[in-house]
């Protein structure tokens, strides 16, 4: 029998890698996109080397993406793939909307016209809710996003939507909240605050500046968000679901959970620097997983300050 193949474009990110290990080890054939580059960034999948296959490609491309979707013919494609920071989307608007938005339907263009009968998975972010209004948010909740990067976002939820329903295609949306790693990228305020512990305790800075403290989030641990990602795509019916936590905590927590793990006060190291706050602030996401629940099986086996721990303990 052969084995399935699956498409990750975002490969070399923390929820790429963790797909990519969950893919392998049910026997997948995993096809990762990356971008050429002078310097090489495959840290997160250095142990993975001979077990995938990686290919050039860019989301900006829609020629590469037309040709790798006709000659690998994956069964399953999931794209991660972004410019997935949102304070740097007020400094990028245009890219982070190409790249983003259109990039996804390029992907699902290339598909249709590929001819592949695939399923679609469209990475959808909790900051398409941005003002939120309702709480919590659930996959019926409008969407109200506060940066280029969310707008961007909702752009590509419609149209992963619009394939699904114009063309009959297998696309869904995984409309994950924040989710995080020891693997997550050092420009992320948990990761900030957690790398920022292990500089301190090893007597290499004694400030870590932050923007708002009092931002709230709904933070879950990444691989449990890829191993519904997965989950997604092996229902018959393809459809839009929510993975969070149902639990919401503010950086200020963060900070106590993480310092505090380390016997440290983080009143004593941290600065609140202006230039780390947004133009337009999300206050509060929390998310209800309770159709991911019923429908996939689906819960987070990781909680916050478990989390966060973990994410010390890495940095350290």
């Amino acid at each position: 029998m052969n084995k399935k193949k699956a498409f990750i474009t975002g490969i070399t990110g923390q929820d790429g890698s963790y797909l990519a290990e969950i893919l392998l080890e049910k026997d997948y054939e995993v096809y990762g996109m990356v971008r050429r580059s002078s310097t090489f960034n495959r840290s997160r999948i250095d142990h993975l080397q001979g077990e995938l296959e990686l290919v050039y490609g860019d989301l900006g491309d829609s020629s590469v993406l037309n040709q790798l979707m006709r000659t690998i013919r994956p069964d399953e494609v999931y794209n991660l793939g972004a410019q997935s920071q949102v304070h740097i989307s007020f400094d990028v608007p245009e890219y982070t909307a190409d790249v983003v938005g259109t990039g996804v339907l390029r992907l699902l263009d290339a598909i249709r016209e590929g001819d592949l009968h695939c399923r679609f998975y469209q990475a959808s972010s909790s900051e398409m809710f941005g003002k939120v209004v309702e709480v919590p948010q659930r996959e019926t909740t409008p969407f109200y996003p506060r940066s280029p990067y969310g707008v961007a976002k909702v752009y590509g939820y419609w149209i992963t939507r619009n394939y699904r329903e114009s063309y009959g295609m297998h696309a869904t949306n995984g409309i994950l909240f924040n989710h995080e790693s020891p693997r997550r990228g050092e420009n992320f305020v948990t990761r900030k605050i957690t790398l920022g512990v292990g500089q301190i305790l090893r007597g290499e800075t004694d400030k870590l500046r932050l923007g708002n403290l009092d931002a709230k989030r709904d933070w879950g641990y990444a691989r449990d968000y890829m191993e519904g990602a997965w989950r997604m795509l092996q229902q018959e019916e393809p459809d839009d679901y929510v993975l969070a936590t149902n639990e919401t905590h503010s950086v200020r927590e963060c900070l106590e959970v993480a310092f505090g793990h380390a016997g440290l006060d983080w009143q004593q190291y941290v600065e609140v620097d202006e230039r780390y706050i947004r133009p337009a602030e999300v206050d509060e996401l929390i998310g209800d997983y309770s159709k991911a629940k019923a429908q996939l099986g689906w819960e987070p086996t990781v909680r916050f300050e478990e989390l966060i721990r973990m994410m010390v303990d890495a940095d350290r």
